[in-house]
């Protein structure tokens, strides 16, 4: 009996890339950056799955070139803002995520994002390495203090408390905005508040929402505004979350203090970016979930979800469970 033929659109760690080659026939994309637009329609013509990146658009264009025999999509992330999963939906195909992975990771990042921006670690690094540093002095590189700060965090999802739970280590005062309720358990230790209130009190704003046509450009320039001028903005959710124009003025006229991006609009950043001139600003490259054990279960999850998917069996982590009705 032949092998479902699939489309791995980039090289996955060898936890999930093993099994999909021990049930599949696998062409698998080899370069380090995505395939380019129509080399991802022209290899995905044909096949029973695909597995794809967040950089993969998927949409009515490629599930048509991939033909109606397509059986799944399973795509290596949490978030599915790069699929069109009403279209999938239409199609009746499954599509899976890889959810609750990279929690640990990902709060971990955000947090040293935020101790980093706060302590001028980066700065400090370059100050050393230009040849700056003569003496211990009192007034260098001061920084804003972390413990007893209001963090206030924009989606309390998985992440979002992930976050809150290292708040607590550094005795923060803890202000939440998400549109469901917080759970009873966890509201002795932290506070809902409408975004405005969190935007004006907070000393850290962590971003933690996923990237919805409501939250696309949630952080404006009218909400940078209520800022506080000492306030620190930290995003490792989506890049849109930021209207990126906003942020860099509102950092260049020292109107906040400073920001730290895992994510950014568009990614890669262009490096005649303007936001790339700022002092008050750090950057990396989408690298929050990048720990060695979170990438190695996202790849194995990624693969069960597609290899259930060429089964007919139901996805581990299905996020339109409709089309099973």
């Amino acid at each position: 009996m032949s092998k479902p033929k699939v489309f791995v659109t980039r090289i996955i760690r060898d936890q999930g890339l093993d099994l999909v080659k021990d049930f599949c026939e696998v062409d698998l994309w080899p370069d380090e950056l995505p395939p380019p637009r129509p080399a991802l329609l022209e290899r995905a013509r044909g096949v029973d799955g695909l597995l794809t990146l967040l950089t993969d658009r998927v949409d009515d264009e490629l599930l048509d070139a991939a033909g109606a025999q397509l059986k799944v999509v399973s795509n290596h992330a949490v978030g599915v803002d790069n699929v069109d999963i009403a279209a999938c939906t239409r199609r009746g195909i499954p599509v899976g995520n890889t959810p609750g992975i990279l929690t640990d990771a990902t709060a971990d990042f955000a947090f040293a994002l935020l101790l980093a921006a706060a302590r001028r670690v980066v700065e400090a690094d370059a100050y050393v390495r230009q040849g700056r540093w003569k003496t211990w002095g009192p007034s260098i590189l001061l920084g804003a203090d972390v413990a007893g700060a209001t963090l206030g965090i924009i989606g309390y999802g998985r992440i979002g408390r992930a976050v809150a739970q290292r708040a607590a280590g550094f005795n923060m005062r803890i202000l939440v905005n998400d549109p469901n309720p917080i759970p009873e358990a966890e509201q002795n230790r932290v506070q809902a508040v409408d975004l405005d209130a969190l935007l004006r009190q907070s000393d850290f704003i962590s971003l933690h929402t996923p990237l919805t046509p409501e939250t696309r450009g949630l952080i404006g320039a009218d909400e940078l505004a209520k800022m506080k001028p000492s306030a620190i903005l930290i995003n490792t959710a989506r890049g849109p979350v930021v209207d990126q124009q906003a942020l860099y003025e509102a950092l260049k006229a020292r109107r906040i203090a400073a920001a730290a991006l895992d994510v950014t609009d568009p990614e890669p950043l262009p490096l005649d970016s303007p936001l790339l001139a700022l002092d008050n600003l750090m950057i990396a490259p989408h690298i929050a979930s990048a720990s060695y054990a979170s990438r190695d279960r996202m790849a194995y999850l990624a693969a069960q979800n597609l290899i259930a998917g060429l089964k007919g069996e139901r996805l581990p982590h299905c996020v339109n469970p409709e089309v099973y009705g």
